[in-house]
């Protein structure tokens, strides 16, 4: 089971959208029969096992093993990841562009960016897994306090100038062999974690 898996298919992604397959899911990242499910969600085995092989057909959940008890033989399932995002790919036709509206202090242009992330390094992540390859990825997450805008503005403009020199001293547009990295740094105000799950409970 991988810790996080990114849905690229937009039948999977439509799957895995639906409530009770999300709550079955959830249920999964310990492995799990329909018989053991349904008393947790609620719901007849055989309705259980109608979405377990829509979420199996999606590579959404796998065959861990089978048990024999008596005539019957027991399915036990797990999800293949403990949570899964879903890239952009997904919504093809509509997906951002960040080069539509380059603008660095738009926090719509910052989500667009967010969403390219997404969908690259998830096939990234897909193509390194066919090819059984490691890949190569460096993230930095943190918080900082400014006491002002003007702070908060000293510090972009301090940080851009970091990062410009640092581009211009490591870019080699002639190096053979070398290989493009993208780099991504953003900034943007601290969500409370109470209030994201406040937000969910009101849409559920």
């Amino acid at each position: 089971m991988f810790d996080v898996a990114v849905i690229e298919d937009p039948a999977a992604a439509e799957v895995s959208l639906d409530p009770v397959r999300a709550r079955l899911l959830a249920e999964l990242a310990e492995p799990g029969s329909a018989t053991t499910l349904a008393a947790k969600v609620g719901l007849a085995r055989q309705k259980v096992n109608y979405h377990l092989r829509a979420l199996e057909k999606h590579g959404l959940v796998e065959l861990v093993e089978e048990r024999k008890k008596g005539n019957v033989t027991e399915r036990v399932m797990q999800a293949t990841a403990a949570s899964y995002v879903i890239s952009p790919t997904a919504l093809a036709a509509v997906q951002p562009d960040p080069g539509r509206a380059r603008d660095q202090l738009s926090a719509r242009w910052l989500l667009a960016v967010a969403g390219r992330l997404v969908r690259d390094v998830g096939a990234l992540i897909t193509g390194a897994t066919k090819a059984r390859k490691p890949l190569a990825t460096f993230a930095m997450d943190g918080e900082v306090r400014f006491a002002s805008a003007a702070d908060r503005a000293a510090f972009t403009g301090e940080l851009a100038t970091v990062l410009t020199a640092l581009v211009s001293k490591y870019h080699d547009e002639s190096a053979e062999g070398g290989r493009a990295h993208r780099v991504i740094v953003a900034i943007h105000p601290s969500v409370k974690e109470t209030s994201v799950q406040e937000r969910m409970a009101e849409e559920a």
